[in-house]
């Protein structure tokens, strides 16, 4: 490979490396969306179950009804809400389309408006308007940002629902995990405080993922998720406990 062929092979890689972490970037709020909530409802019915004193039978049959059942109604939920956003844009850019063509001066003078008040006049502000204007397709898409604010969602909602789904699964089994070894063959510990431990080691994960997503400091957006998965498991654990205790 000579040295060009070599230089074009470098840059097509790196390329791909950016692409990749660009795409891994743009579903990356949704992974970490579905890991916080799988991760605390299933260690809040862990923390419930263990508050009622039950074996890791039941406790593997609820954590696992509710990871396949959440999961699945969080999947769908993101693919319905991604597609809705996409429905909607187009639905009001067929209606800008329209205007356009059968109201062009109204439109002409709404695209004057809107930049007459970000401070163009006269001449400058004549030509502005005359060139977006004069593409339609441009027109539409400056009154859909400008006047609807409005932007198009380009995210897959398949993709979004899969992230969804694999993100919940994959997180929401991690309080599980102990439980379902402790079935295979017994385990002679506390199984409450090793699932606690594990579920903290993976909240302190998402933690540091929400703070690069939502670009707030680490340790506040670390503690806030150990906090909240903290508070959701202690009221399910002592919510168990006194229910086992009126029931039996």
């Amino acid at each position: 490979m000579n040295k060009e062929a070599a230089k074009h092979h470098k840059e097509a890689h790196i390329h791909g490396e950016k692409h990749f972490l660009s795409k891994f970037q743009d579903y990356l709020g949704e992974f970490v969306y579905g890991a916080i909530d799988g991760s605390v409802t299933t260690f809040a019915v862990v923390a419930g179950s263990a508050g009622a004193g039950l074996d890791s039978a039941v406790v593997i049959i609820l954590g696992f009804a509710n990871l396949i059942a959440d999961g699945f109604a969080m999947s769908v939920g993101s693919y319905l809400s991604t597609k809705s956003e996409q429905q909607n844009y187009h639905k009001h850019k067929q209606i800008e389309y329209w205007e356009v063509d059968h109201m062009p001066e109204k439109e002409r003078e709404e695209i004057r408006e809107i930049y007459a008040a970000k401070g163009f006049e006269g001449d400058l502000l004549d030509q502005v308007v005359a060139t977006i204007t004069a593409d339609k397709d441009r027109w539409v898409d400056v009154m859909m940002k400008e006047e609807l604010e409005m932007a198009e969602e380009t995210k897959s909602p398949l993709a979004m629902g899969f992230v969804t789904f694999i993100s919940f699964i994959s997180l929401g089994f991690i309080p599980l995990i102990i439980y379902v070894g402790d079935y295979i063959q017994p385990i002679s510990a506390d199984l409450f405080l090793i699932s606690s431990l594990l579920t903290g080691v993976c909240f302190l994960g998402i933690g540091y993922l929400k703070s690069i997503v939502t670009n707030t400091p680490k340790l506040q957006s670390i503690l806030e998720t150990l906090l909240l998965g903290g508070a959701a498991a202690t009221l399910s654990y002592f919510v168990g406990n006194i229910l086992e205790r009126i029931i039996s």
